[in-house]
């Protein structure tokens, strides 16, 4: 599937550089306001005192170390603001660090950046007392509080006497970035250690053009960005995409305070929220829809949303719930269901329930049998591949998973996927949550949709089972529940068994746990859902 591919890449801006393009459009209007960070009071900054701030702290971060990489640890805030372009300006690699996997995850990822510098904030490096903190520590308030103010006084009254391009050139930044690294993102890790994602200038800017060209994100509107920067999601489209195209965001320390960020969208009238159906479901019972009335949609991706979420959203908020999908290894957005007020397509090519929309132009796709490896009809059930300026070029010194993600410049992004005549693109789930009993397909969410289905589960709370398969001599594979709750076995190989399922599909084992494993960008831990289960 070809979505006006050639077109897309003749596009200047693929070639630019992420720094140059910043500065470029931070300094065409910098009095406007584009972070209000809400964490405890409320601070607004304008574009071009952002500008200005960033750009003295870049020259204290360039003589900082000899590593082209930083490691930056933050939550989302003005901070994250601050350091993320300082960083790029002074042609280091932002390295937007993980603190919420454990010690060892943390340590194996500063290896692999080859990190020696971690910039943050002092009350940050308290409260977070197991992260492996390097001894090289810059502490931002600190050092934003000794930056000359007369100084960042003057380039920013200067910005209002040239235009956006000459105050780049004055700075003696590159034009062209391409294909050199710009960003290391790392993945969740929900399958496994995290791997190191290396994205290019072309990558997080042809990103950016991607999501402005389909018009879901337009500069009138008011953001609210509360996605971990560590998690490409947020740092992609709540960073760089309001840098580089001018949209208000506000920003909240976590997705799930929804008492914060609730209060914070009533008085700042935000418009669009980003997030996961984990971090959307607490909304439903917590949130007076009286402090929603200004929202006109959310874009929800990362996980796939469960069936009915988007209608009781509507219901209760009267606003449309957009889903999308996406990789770390696609800079993320790869496609995303569109709000109605976009004027761009027809109203037939805007949203279809149940799909993750269309991809994004400049993006190709095709449908691979999982098993032979030769090419299906988009219509039919397969490995979904994808091309386009967006996709990374491989994990960072990681040939080895490099070439299992990357084939022929195709991307296998391991989702058993398919799309529909008018090429919407549909996720049937990762073939990590699939088990192959007997020689059959055994889609773990189907089955979990069931049992939630038949139990009448209320999972807004979170959630409450999940299907995992372990090894067995005999099918390949067993399927057991990891459940939260009280589950009778029987009972529920019974209901399936009348709903129509085989008895392949049926769970062999139920194993009760506290909590189901949940990672902090609301994916499933699938490596700790794996290790619970081994014993079983």
């Amino acid at each position: 599937m070809d979505n006006d591919h050639s077109k897309f890449l003749q596009k200047t801006i693929l070639d630019e550089n992420l720094a140059y393009v910043a500065v470029r459009e931070l300094a065409t209007d910098p009095s406007r306001i584009l972070v209000i960070d809400c964490t405890r009071e409320r601070k607004e900054m304008s574009a071009g005192l952002l500008l200005a701030t960033a750009w003295h702290l870049s020259q204290k971060i360039k003589t900082a170390t000899d590593k082209k990489r930083i490691g930056l640890v933050f939550p989302p805030g003005m901070g994250t603001y601050i350091a993320n372009l300082a960083v790029v300006l002074c042609g280091k690699i932002p390295v937007n660090l993980n603190f919420t996997i454990g010690r060892a995850p943390a340590e194996a990822s500063i290896e692999i950046a080859d990190i020696d510098i971690i910039i943050s904030a002092d009350p940050i490096r308290e409260r977070l007392k197991d992260f492996p903190w390097l001894p090289n520590f810059m502490d931002l308030p600190g050092e934003l509080a000794t930056l000359p103010k007369e100084d960042i006084t003057a380039f920013y009254k200067n910005l209002f006497n040239e235009s956006g391009s000459s105050t780049a050139d004055s700075l003696g930044l590159s034009k062209t970035g391409g294909d050199k690294e710009v960003a290391l993102l790392f993945t969740s890790g929900s399958s496994g250690n995290p791997k190191g994602v290396a994205l290019t200038h072309r990558n997080l800017l042809s990103n950016c053009a991607q999501i402005d060209e389909i018009g879901i994100l337009p500069d009138n509107e008011i953001l609210l960005g509360n996605l971990p920067t560590f998690h490409s999601f947020g740092f992609t489209v709540a960073l760089w995409f309001p840098i580089i195209t001018g949209l208000k965001t506000i920003t909240t320390p976590s997705p799930i305070d929804t008492k914060l960020n609730s209060d914070v969208i009533r008085q700042e009238s935000v418009s669009i929220i980003l997030g996961t159906p984990t971090f959307f479901k607490p909304y439903l019972t917590r949130v007076d829809p009286e402090a929603m009335k200004t929202v006109k949609f959310v874009i929800s991706g990362a996980e796939k949303t469960p069936k009915g979420l988007p209608d009781e959203w509507f219901k209760s908020f009267g606003s449309e719930y957009l889903e999308g999908y996406g990789l770390t290894e696609t800079s993320p957005v790869t496609s995303i269901n569109l709000h109605k007020a976009v004027t761009k397509y027809p109203k037939n090519l805007l949203h279809k329930k149940g799909s993750t929309g269309r991809i994004l132009p400049g993006m190709t796709a095709k449908i691979v049998d999982p098993d032979t490896g030769k090419e299906r009809a988009l219509t039919e059930v397969g490995i979904l591949h994808l091309q386009g300026p967006n996709i990374f070029h491989g994990y960072l010194n990681d040939s080895e998973n490099t070439k299992k993600m990357l084939k022929d410049n195709w991307l296998i992004t391991g989702d058993l996927a398919r799309f529909d005549d008018d090429g919407f693109l549909y996720i049937e789930g990762r073939l990590s949550r699939f088990s192959k009993i007997g020689g059959e397909m055994v889609p773990h969410g189907t089955l979990e949709e069931a049992i939630v289905d038949e139990l009448d589960l209320d999972e807004n709370g979170g959630r409450k089972i999940v299907i995992v398969g372990r090894p067995d001599k005999v099918k390949g594979e067993a399927l057991v529940i990891v459940t939260a709750i009280a589950i009778d076995l029987l009972e529920i190989q019974r209901a399936l068994r009348n709903k129509g399922y085989p008895n392949l599909w049926l769970p062999r084992e139920v194993l009760k746990t506290e909590a189901i494993p949940i990672l902090a960008t609301g994916k499933l831990d699938l490596k700790a859902l794996k290790a619970l289960v081994v014993d079983v």
